[in-house]
Formats: structure tokens, sequence, C-alpha cells
């Protein structure tokens, strides 16, 4: 704005005031004030943030097969433990016979080992048999149980192996992408579904380097929604370490969010407290308004309202800064709207005039 514009908007302001003493000095009694405070003033960087899921994986293949069931698709809900893919089972299950096989005879040739054991014991106790024959059941059974040993390890792992082809979901959740389809072959190693749970959420920002060590050590922020909507979160990480792109730093948030309002990809705001310094302040339903210029009505020592013009600064809870135009304990009306344009007040601008 120009100095004669400023200048008009003053003069228009002013304007709307009646000239004139004796009706002002009978009305002020019953003006509402309130006291210019001093308090401290809280500086706050606001910047973007991404709420992502706790949890999110990829389930890869840990046996080889063809892809026999795929009960859900992209975007299906699904609890913890659901059978989400199944392989082609016949080999594995070919394999646990086969193992079962294995520890049945293992287990036969143990039985024999122990009693011809239990035989030679017995007699060598008579010393009717020497000490080698004795030595050799002795060894013998020794091996039978490694064999029976074997068998039963061969079996957990071919059981192990027929468990891979159900491949059921780690948690409750949504799947985001199918990697393969039915029919296809696969091996182990190779990714089969991507999921994400909804129970379990935080919320990521990257956080310039200038307000990082204070953001570290006061480990306070805030989180809302675009609609203004406060979150509650939970423990705060800092990353030890800066992106070599951007020089920021990364800060995550655990969200403690119960209704399920919230979902992995959303945008929110993250106010990040920076610095701190005392300031003067008003209710902001002292302020008068006219084109860019702002006003308060201050009560002089005959409790007279008096015009004046202030310079404002930021807004929070009701009350605004003011940067320049009032002293601290001066008395602001609280409601100047009765007064504003009304025949009720007679007075004079006056106070410090336009701040430029």
């Amino acid at each position: 704005m120009t100095r004669i514009a400023a200048a008009l908007a003053w003069a228009t302001l002013v304007s709307l005031v009646p000239v004139g003493g004796s009706l002002a000095q009978t009305l002020t009694n019953d003006l509402p004030y309130t006291l210019v405070e001093r308090n401290l003033l809280q500086e706050t960087v606001h910047l973007d943030g991404v709420i992502e899921a706790v949890q999110q994986s990829t389930v890869s293949a840990q046996t080889s097969g063809t892809v026999q069931k795929l009960p859900f698709d992209v975007d299906d809900s699904v609890s913890a433990g659901d059978l989400i893919l199944q392989l082609e089972d016949s080999k594995q299950q070919a394999q646990v016979n086969q193992a079962q096989a294995g520890v049945q005879e293992a287990n036969a040739a143990l039985i024999d080992a122990e009693q011809q054991f239990a035989r030679i014991e017995s007699v060598y106790e008579r010393n009717l048999v020497s000490r080698q024959a004795y030595d050799q059941a002795k060894n013998a059974l020794a091996a039978a149980k490694a064999r029976a040993a074997r068998a039963e390890a061969a079996l957990s792992e071919a059981r192990e192996q027929l468990g891979y082809t159900r491949i059921v979901a780690p948690y409750g959740g949504i799947l985001t992408q199918r990697h393969v389809e039915m029919g296809e072959a696969v091996n182990p190693g190779q990714p089969l579904l991507s999921g994400i749970s909804l129970e379990q959420l935080r919320v990521v920002v990257d956080l310039p380097q200038k307000y990082a060590d204070l953001a570290r050590s006061e480990r306070q922020a805030t989180v809302s929604l675009t609609d203004g909507r406060v979150l509650e979160t939970g423990a705060m990480t800092f990353y030890p370490y800066a992106d070599p792109d951007t020089h920021t730093f990364r800060l995550r948030m655990q969200l403690n969010e119960p209704n399920g309002s919230l979902f992995p990809g959303m945008l929110v705001k993250v106010g990040v407290p920076v610095t701190s310094r005392e300031t003067l302040w008003v209710p902001a339903s002292s302020l008068v308004y006219r084109s860019e210029l702002r006003a308060v009505f201050v009560l002089d020592d005959q409790g007279r309202p008096r015009l004046r013009q202030v310079r404002t600064g930021v807004s929070e809870n009701g009350r605004v800064e003011i940067l320049a135009g009032v002293s601290e304990g001066e008395r602001v009306v609280s409601d100047p709207s009765a007064l504003v344009g009304s025949d009720r007040l007679g007075m004079q601008s006056g106070g410090r005039g336009a701040v430029e």
C-alpha cells in the first residue's frame, strides 16, 4: 500500500468517529476492556508430512511350485492368517511321504540295535563275549540313534516345505500388489504379493537442516489434517543422517488414531517449534479493520477511548500479536463494534498516529 492510500484509509477509519468529548466521558465507564499482555510466542515451522503404514511388506516364495489359488485380489481386505496364495504341492507331499518312510525305517533299525546291544551287554557282564563285540554293539546303537534323528530332521524339513505351499497373511490389512498370476511357476525368493496394515500408522516429514538441532532437543511437534483437526501422536524418531540430495533430516512420529479415518498416502501438516520470543497480545475481537490498516481503541487516563493504529503479527487461540502501536499494560476496548460508526461516541482520534 502506498503512503497516499494508507493515509486515505486511515482518514476513512478516523472519520467514522464523531468529534466531541462530553458524551464520551459519560459513556466509557461501561466499556469492556482488556489489558495489553506480554506473553511467550512459540514460533513454529509448518511442513508437509505423509502418512504411511508401519507394516508394509512383500511376501516371497520359500519353495518352488505352480500358483494354484489366488483367493484375494488387489485392494481386498484380509485378516491375519487368511490363505492368500496356494501352490501346487504334489512334489512337497511326496517328499513328506518319503521322509515318513525314512523315519519308520530308522526307528526299526534303532529297535534292532537296542535289542542287540541288550543281549551283548548281558553276556559281556558274565565274560562270555569279548570286549570288541561289546564295543561293536554299543557303536551300532549310537549309529542307529543318529540315523533316527536324521530321519526325523528330514521329515521336519519336508513338512516345512509343504507348509510353504500355503501362503497366509502375516497380519490384517489390504493387498496392494499382486506379482504373480494363476498357473505361473515360482521359485524360492520370487515376490508373490504385497500388502499394508491399517492398524499402525505413522507420519514422516523431512525437516530442513537449520531446524534439526532444536527440533531434536525439544521433541515437540503437532500433526493436523487440512480441516484443522489435530491428531494424537506417539513416539518421535529422528533419523541420524541427512538426505544427501535435499540436506533434510527425516522425522517420524507414531499416530494414535482409533477411529480409522486415516490412510497411508494422506498429506498432513506438521508443526515443529523452532524458536520462542516474548511479544504483546490483544484479543482478536478488539481490532478494527479498514482496508490494510488495523487499529484498536485505547482508554486514556480519563477512561476515554482513543483510536490508535497498530501493526499486527501472527494470530493464535483468539488473540493477535501486536508489533507496534501499544504498550504493555494499556487498556484496550475488547468489543469496539458498539463504538465504530455509532453516535454514542464523541471523541478525537489520538495516540501515536499511523505506523509506517
